[in-house]
């Protein structure tokens, strides 16, 4: 088993899909508030289960899976390094965007 490091790297916002589909009194929406761009986070082997402190739970939910793929030791056969994966948040209006690493 091995830690793992996220990194945030791009929150974004998709505001033609806003406009298209939300509420006049909704499509106010901003980029995530609840990461910044480049904030990073451990996971050890110990602290696999459950999310770091100030995660959001939801972004959590989404990206759980795929973490434990790294922190086992599986391979990402796609990327360039087969320990990391680029993975996101299903908030489709507001998408976050989290890089995995295997820390060895």
């Amino acid at each position: 088993m091995h830690d793992c490091k996220i990194t945030v790297i791009k929150r974004t916002i998709n505001q033609d899909i806003i406009n298209d589909y939300l509420k006049e009194e909704y499509q106010k929406v901003k980029a995530c508030k609840r990461f910044k761009d480049g904030q990073k986070f451990l996971v050890t082997k110990e602290s696999r289960y459950k999310p770091p402190e100030g995660f959001c739970q939801w972004a959590w939910a989404d990206i759980r899976n795929d973490l434990l793929t790294i922190v086992y030791g599986g391979k990402t056969p796609h990327m360039r390094d087969e320990s990391t994966n680029i993975v996101g948040c299903t908030d489709w209006f507001r998408p976050v965007y989290f890089k995995l690493e295997r820390v060895e």
